[in-house]
């Protein structure tokens, strides 16, 4: 194996080097690679769930390129530049910050007490935010985005069942919790229902009765 640092390097060079020469690079924006950057996040999960080791060394390459794409094009910047080597900067400043017991004095020997950690860390980098929503991103696919929203609600108000909820046995297994999704899935299809937008519609009032309850 190579040195990680030089193989980065290059990495970041052979980036650069296509964003001056090649005519596509050139004119794509942070905007524009959205969609591939959705595309090859989801071909990692894929990979690690489905793949064998080669599939997923080339996809977490083709998702590492999206970042250095990001960062070459952000590099250009004329207000606010900033490289990979920034970025890099940044992401180790924050996880030595939120690692205390690895590379301070705090002590934690539980996977418990690591998060305690963590979470005070990150709690303290975010005091500008004036809701638990903040930093939520709306991006996320509809179920991933309703967990996490319930989640942070959780923290401010009870995060009530759907309208007409079910009164059968919950869910006893993530098996069992995905044979109940498919379910109401199937049943929006055969209602001709969008089950993303309603999902997405539903958490707009709950995101509503938050901030309202912070408010309060």
């Amino acid at each position: 194996m190579t040195q990680s640092s030089d193989s980065l390097r290059e990495a970041a060079e052979t980036m650069r080097a296509v964003r001056e020469r090649c005519a596509w690079s050139q004119q794509i924006t942070h905007r524009d690679l959205v969609p591939y950057l959705i595309e090859e996040s989801h071909e990692v999960i894929d990979a690690v769930e489905n793949g064998t080791r080669a599939d997923l060394r080339e996809e977490l390459g083709d998702l590492l390129w999206q970042v250095l794409f990001h960062a070459a094009i952000a590099a250009q910047d004329p207000d606010d530049p900033f490289d990979i080597d920034d970025v890099a900067d940044t992401l180790t400043e924050k996880m030595v910050r939120r690692h205390p017991h690895v590379f301070a004095d705090a002590v934690a020997n539980t996977p418990e007490e690591v998060l305690v950690h963590w979470n005070a860390a990150k709690a303290a980098e975010k005091r500008s935010r004036l809701s638990v929503l903040d930093g939520v991103p709306r991006g996320m696919p509809a179920l991933a985005l309703a967990q996490k929203i319930a989640g942070r609600a959780a923290a401010v108000l009870p995060v009530p069942g759907p309208a007409g909820a079910s009164k059968a046995a919950p869910p006893a297994s993530e098996a069992e919790l995905g044979d109940a999704l498919l379910v109401l899935v199937n049943q929006a299809r055969d209602n001709g229902w969008d089950a993303e937008r309603a999902l997405r519609e539903r958490l707009r009032v709950l995101e509503d009765e938050v901030r309202a309850a912070e408010a309060d």
